[in-house]
Order: C-alpha cells, then sequence, then structure tokens
C-alpha cells in the first residue's frame, strides 16, 4: 500500500523560498502521514506531499491558467513569464529561476555526484538521473507504445518516443525559434547562442556544451569501449551508436518521413533527408555568403577557406579536413569492405557508397534540379551539375590559380604538379592519378562491358560511355554555350567549340 500511495520523491531537490512560503519552524519530532507512514520534519511539506494522493492542484498562475499542486512550483512557474532569475553562481554568473538548479548547476564546477547506485557504484549529479540509471539493471519495461509496440522502462522515454510519431516539439529557442521534442535539447541547443562551453576535460583542457559529450571525449583517452553488441559482440564509446548498431542487425527504421514516406534508422539521417524536399539552407559561411542546408555542411566547408587538415593518417601521414575523411581513408590501407549489397554482394568501405550503390538496383534519384529538373542518385552530383547552370568553380589550385568546379577534380589536377600517381593496377602495376583511371583501365584485362544499351545492345566498360551513347538515341545536348548558345552531346565538342569563339 505504501509502495502504490507514495512513490520515491528527492524533497532535497525542492528548494522553497522562505520569504514567500509560511511553513512552521523545523521541529525534531516527524510527523507520521497517515496514509502511507512516511514521515516528514516540516507541516508543509506533508501538507504538500498530500496533494500526490489527492490529485488536488490548488495554485492558480494568472497568467496562463495552469495550476499546480505546491506553491512553490507556481513560485517558479511564475518566473518563466517574468524572467526572474534570483540565484547566481558565483564562480561562472549563470543566473537561475530556481535555488535547486543552482545547486545542481554548482556540481559542474565542484565535479560533486552524490547519489551512488547501489549495484554499479556510479555516481550522479541529481536523483532523478540514479532512478533512471537503476532501470539499466532491470529487463523490464512496463511501458508500452501502442503505435508501433515498442516498450519503455520509464514513463517519460515513451512520451518521449511518442513524439517521434506524433511530430510534437513542445520547446522552443527564444532566439531563432527552433522546436525542439525535449526541454534538455533545448537548454543544450541554446548554448549554441552563448557559447558556453562548461564541461572541461582534465587531460587536455578542451571545452564541451554537454557533459555527455565530455564523457564521450574523456574516451578517446582512456580507449573505453563500455557498450557491447550482444549480437556480434562490437564495442562502441556510445550507447547512441550500439542502439544505431543494433538496427542494423534488426533492420528497424523507426524514423519515416511525412513526404514520401522512407524509413530511417536514425532521427539525424531523417533530418537531412528532409531537407531534398525543401529548398531551405538556413546556415550560411560568414566569410563567403554561401548557405549549406546542415550545419556540419558549413562546418565542412569553412576548412576550404582556413585549409585546415587536423586529422592525420598514421600509417601515410596524410591529413584530412574531416575525420570522417580519414577514417574512410584508413580502408584504403586495410582494405576492410564492411558494407555488402544484399541484392549483388559487392562491398563497400563506406554505407554512404554502399547507399549509393542500392540505387542502380532501384533507379531511385531522389535529388532534383530546380533549374532544369534533371535528377540524380546523389546529392554530391546534384551540387556539381548546379555548378553547370552558375559557372561556380570555388576550388582553387594554390600553384597554377587554375579553378574547379569539384574538389575531386582539383585533386586530380594537383598531381599534374606533383606526379603522384596513387592508384596501382593489380595486374599489370600500371598507375594512375586517378581513381576513376584505373577502374577504365582494368577492362582492358578482362574484357567485360558490363554496361548495356537498352536500346541497341551495344555494352562499354564504363557507365559514362554508356551515358553519353544513349543520347544518340535520345537526342539530348545538355552542354550549352554560353556566348552563342549552341548546344552540344558532349563537354569534349562543347570544349573545341569555344576555341572558335576565343580565336
Amino acid at each position: 500500500m505504501e509502495q502504490n500511495l507514495c512513490k520515491s520523491q528527492d524533497y532535497s531537490e525542492i528548494q522553497t523560498d522562505v520569504s514567500d512560503l509560511s511553513h512552521q519552524t523545523h521541529v525534531d519530532i516527524q510527523k507520521e502521514l497517515y496514509t502511507s507512514g512516511k514521515t516528514f520534519s516540516e507541516n508543509c511539506i506533508l501538507t504538500s506531499h498530500k496533494c500526490n494522493h489527492t490529485g488536488e492542484k490548488p495554485y492558480l498562475c494568472d497568467n496562463c491558467g495552469k495550476t499546480f499542486s505546491h506553491k512553490c512550483k507556481l513560485l517558479y512557474h511564475n518566473r518563466i513569464h517574468t524572467g526572474e532569475k534570483p540565484y547566481h553562481c558565483g564562480l561562472c554568473g549563470k543566473t537561475f529561476s530556481e535555488s535547486g538548479a543552482l545547486a545542481r548547476h554548482k556540481r559542474i564546477h565542484t565535479g560533486e555526484r552524490p547519489y551512488h547506485c547501489n549495484i554499479c557504484g556510479k555516481g550522479f549529479t541529481r536523483n532523478i538521473h540514479l532512478t533512471n540509471h537503476k532501470s539499466s539493471h532491470s529487463v523490464e519495461k512496463p511501458y508500452l507504445c501502442v503505435t508501433c509496440g515498442k516498450t519503455f522502462s520509464h514513463r517519460f522515454k515513451l512520451t518521449y518516443h511518442t513524439r517521434i510519431h506524433t511530430g510534437e516539439k513542445p520547446y522552443h529557442c527564444d532566439i531563432c525559434g527552433r522546436a525542439f521534442s525535449k526541454s534538455g535539447a533545448l537548454s543544450y541547443h541554446k548554448r549554441t547562442h552563448t557559447g558556453e562551453k562548461p564541461y572541461v576535460c582534465d587531460t587536455c583542457n578542451k571545452a564541451f556544451s554537454r557533459n555527455t559529450h565530455l564523457t564521450q571525449h574523456k574516451r578517446t583517452h582512456t580507449g573505453e569501449k563500455p557498450y557491447h553488441c550482444d549480437i556480434c559482440n562490437k564495442t562502441f564509446t556510445r550507447s547512441a551508436h550500439l542502439t544505431y548498431h543494433k538496427r542494423s542487425h534488426t533492420g528497424e527504421k523507426p524514423y519515416r518521413c511525412d513526404v514520401c514516406g522512407k524509413a530511417f534508422a536514425k532521427s539525424g539521417t531523417l533530418s537531412h533527408h528532409k531537407y531534398i524536399h525543401s529548398s531551405e539552407k538556413p546556415y550560411q559561411c560568414d566569410t563567403c555568403g554561401k548557405t549549406f542546408s546542415h550545419m556540419c555542411k558549413l562546418k565542412y566547408h569553412k576548412h576550404v577557406h582556413t585549409g585546415e587538415k587536423p586529422y592525420h593518417c598514421e600509417t601515410c601521414d596524410k591529413t584530412f579536413s574531416h575525420k570522417c575523411k580519414l577514417t574512410h581513408h584508413k580502408h584504403i590501407h586495410t582494405n576492410i569492405k564492411p558494407f555488402r549489397c544484399d541484392e549483388c554482394g559487392k562491398d563497400f568501405s563506406q554505407s554512404t557508397y554502399l547507399n549509393d550503390h542500392k540505387r542502380t538496383h532501384t533507379s531511385e534519384k531522389p535529388y532534383h534540379c530546380d533549374v532544369c529538373g534533371k535528377t540524380f542518385r546523389q546529392s554530391g552530383a546534384l551540387t556539381s551539375h548546379v555548378r553547370t547552370h552558375t559557372g561556380e568553380k570555388p576550388y582553387h589550385c594554390d600553384i597554377c590559380a587554375k579553378t574547379f568546379a569539384e574538389k575531386g577534380a582539383l585533386s586530380s589536377h594537383k598531381r599534374i604538379h606533383t606526379g603522384e600517381k596513387p592508384y596501382h593496377c593489380d595486374i599489370c602495376g600500371k598507375s594512375f592519378t586517378q581513381k576513376a583511371s584505373l577502374i577504365h583501365h582494368k577492362p582492358t584485362h578482362t574484357g567485360e562491358k558490363p554496361y548495356k544499351c537498352s536500346v541497341c545492345d551495344r555494352a562499354f566498360t564504363q557507365s559514362g560511355s554508356l551515358t553519353a551513347h544513349k543520347r544518340i538515341h535520345t537526342g539530348e545536348k545538355p552542354y550549352h554555350c554560353d556566348i552563342c548558345g549552341k548546344t552540344f552531346s558532349y563537354k569534349s565538342n562543347l570544349t573545341v567549340h569555344q576555341l572558335i569563339h576565343r580565336s
């Protein structure tokens, strides 16, 4: 009976303002609650506690009409309307509307974790975090999602999960208007505006806006990977990575696009996908003014201006501007190709290559050019194509100043100056400056012509040759002279034609 009536609550975290709340002087004799036997040191806390059993919420907000079971909760709520934050951190100056929030914040500076799990000994800054953690030791998940049948250990987790289906995002940033499904996500987001990074690594002094990011970062120093897949025994530094990985075994894709119905294993992938349907590019480079659909793309783009390449390959000392590119590069040395096409069995070193390849089986081309309507299997191909309309060539050779529309073309061009030929044929040993040239070369040994025209059955060793050949049947002439307007089926013909105007 006691467990049903009295749910555990951490009253030490409910701090009341003595000047606003009338209560009796602290007494040594505890007063017993007749319904459950729970005891309290002060009569006002007993009175407030009884509302948990009755459901009574006698305190009304005059601004929005919301009701509360405790006067202190109404007091804290009113500060949402007034913006009052009377509690100040003496170390960093940050202000809070509740004294309890200040007390919890101070633990960031002190590192104090007073709540410990009696099973594994892990410490936490808040009692509620300890309560949530304890469920990781239990397999009980009593809360069921009526939409998809997934179960959860906590009611609040079910509430957050349900918003995946409803799309509800009740928490709004008052600076940029962005909405979030969790209050914690809003708090973290606000730090992108303030630049606040209160969590500092005691090994390298790197600062982070989230405590979880600091915890994850520390594992780069320790090498710890505490999360294990019980199917294939692969280990991970983050629980979220384990969750995503497990979906590769189960095939689960809980995030669905409400425009085209496509499903995804990660919410972030769904968010990125939605930009296919929208032309919105809210992230702008403050150096050149270029806009991007994703913050990560803007971050990568900025390396074009700075030339920064902080990621080093420990095998060949090659440097990269992005960590993911270093990861992909390492597959050259290991020859690992962990991603397999379940349609034809072909293996790939990157999941993105596999996804792009799968569209050769489905013929899906989700990326559309707004100018000419042409469709593409890859977003990068669309970006490169758009430059044929705009004439943009953002990549510059720092040796001869020649400009290029694609970064790969610049990289290939630079090998003219360096003489580097990193791609080797394993049959005859011939070397090439471009990977595509090596791929084109290999059929000279095998005689294979895998690309066949569906109209006349002519076969080709290269997909590009087949694409160009098809224009004989379709009459397509996609290359336009910007001086006289004449059109051509092949880019090489346009290049030769433009010499007429130059002479």
